[in-house]
């Protein structure tokens, strides 16, 4: 710093303080935002404890759209639902508590469901929630069998979303609702960056609104609603990069030297590529 800097014992003075502010200017708009200097108000007032980093940040955020997905769904106590690409759980046990209703989970991956049993059992919802390993693309549930569905962010790791959508359409009673998130596609991306989104999250091409319109149509479904929830994908991809550049010492013992410089080459593309290019929309769909 060029300025004579105070003293951690002493106040500044009144040229120190301006002589600071005409040096580190130009930083603030990168760390702190453009509309203005201060504090952000990243929780209300009133609200649960204020997040102390950025994976609470985060924990906060999801489960705001969880609820958000919830409202929209509108299941009560008499439902059953059914989570197809449930996760790791926490949507369900989530649901099950805020409604009262009935959930069944669904995952392709077998450390999954069994984290999900876990968790159920650790909230003590064993009675109302359960899990499954299964392919939601051949769903072993009956006709009819549940009430509402929603899919968060799973179809898109299915190759045949169309039988995906028909098999959804299937185990739901008639006048049941899915609710369908799904990432599109904005713009055109280079080679490079496609390859880091599809390398990270093992998905099927991408589409676009209007391909998972005519894929819900062609599988018997009615629309109801298209939400564009863009912003929020984007800020999402943000804290993700973010979470991954602090945490880097915790990714590398985790996921080992090779994975995680495979993931170091990558992230920069993924970052720009969620920004730029990487879409996000909530569809609610009824079965007639």
């Amino acid at each position: 710093m060029t300025h004579t800097a105070s003293s951690p014992t002493r106040p500044p003075t009144p040229e120190e303080v301006g002589a600071s502010y005409d040096e580190l200017g130009p930083l603030f708009p990168l760390i702190f935002g453009r509309t203005a200097l201060h504090i952000g108000q990243w929780s209300e007032p009133g609200a649960p404890a204020p997040v102390r980093d950025l994976p609470e940040l985060s924990d906060r955020a999801m489960d705001r759209q969880t609820d958000w997905y919830t409202r929209l769904l509108a299941p009560d106590a008499d439902t059953h639902v059914l989570d197809i690409g449930c996760g790791t759980g926490g949507p369900a046990l989530r649901i099950a508590r805020r409604t009262g209703a009935r959930v069944t989970g669904i995952t392709i991956s077998r450390t999954q469901a069994a984290e999900c049993a876990d968790r159920a059992r650790e909230a003590a919802l064993t009675d109302r929630v359960t899990f499954d390993h299964g392919d939601a693309m051949n769903l072993p549930y009956r006709d009819g069998s549940f009430g509402a569905a929603l899919a968060v962010d799973s179809l898109c790791h299915m190759h045949d979303r169309p039988r995906a959508l028909a098999e959804a359409r299937r185990v739901l009673r008639p006048g049941g609702r899915l609710l369908l998130t799904e990432f599109t596609l904005r713009g055109r991306p280079s080679r490079e960056q496609l390859a880091a989104h599809h390398g990270m999250w093992i998905s099927a091409p991408l589409v676009t609104v209007a391909e998972v319109l005519a894929m819900a149509e062609g599988a018997g479904w009615e629309m109801e609603q298209v939400i564009d929830d863009n912003a929020n994908m984007a800020m999402t991809g943000e804290v993700m990069a973010l979470l991954y550049r602090d945490r880097h010492d915790e990714v590398l013992d985790r996921l080992g030297a090779e994975a995680t410089a495979r993931l170091d080459a990558s992230m920069p593309l993924l970052r720009s590529f969620n920004r730029d290019h990487l879409g996000h929309a909530v569809f609610l769909l009824r079965r007639p």
